[in-house]
């Protein structure tokens, strides 16, 4: 589900890209929505920098976790413009890919979401998106959500930040 995409060329070049894989390291890391929202629609700035973490992830090099919102985001513009073929490439991927987990949002997500909102007051999705990546100990989570913060022991990447690097 994580290969087929052209990797085009990179704006900030191969040492930019090699920086994002070097940040994102060992791994299991977090991805918020926009992520696989750049990746499935190819977007020309961010896919260059993507098609290395997707190829590792479908490799076994590294594992990939996101919250469930994550399908409910991704899946809210194919269906009000009626394009069921981009709905089910994003439910393939986010389901059936080998190397990445859909952390379903079950109470113990909902009350970890709730503290974290709470404390850093912040919206509900980011909340899930950062309880799940704590629930897989990432190390890491890649967004382009400048008002995600950074919590302790999860290092906050900003895929914008490697454009100009």
């Amino acid at each position: 589900m994580l290969e087929g995409h052209r990797s085009g060329k990179a704006c900030g070049g191969r040492e930019a890209i090699m920086g994002l894989i070097a940040d994102v390291g060992p791994g299991p890391i977090a991805l918020d929505t926009s992520i696989f929202i750049y990746f499935i629609e190819e977007h020309p700035d961010y896919l260059p920098y993507l098609a290395p973490v997707f190829s590792a992830v479908a490799s076994g090099k590294i594992e990939i976790v996101t919250s469930a919102v994550t399908l409910l985001e991704v899946l809210v513009i194919p269906y009000r413009t009626g394009n069921l073929a981009l709905a089910e490439r994003y439910e393939a991927l986010l389901s059936k890919s080998r190397g990445l987990h859909l952390i379903e949002i079950d109470r113990f997500q909902l009350r970890a979401a709730a503290q974290i909102r709470a404390h850093y007051r912040i919206r509900t999705p980011d909340a899930l998106q950062l309880a799940a990546a704590l629930s897989k100990r990432c190390s890491a989570l890649l967004t382009n959500d400048r008002e995600m913060p950074e919590l302790p022991g999860l290092k906050t990447l900003q895929l914008k930040a490697y454009l100009k690097k």
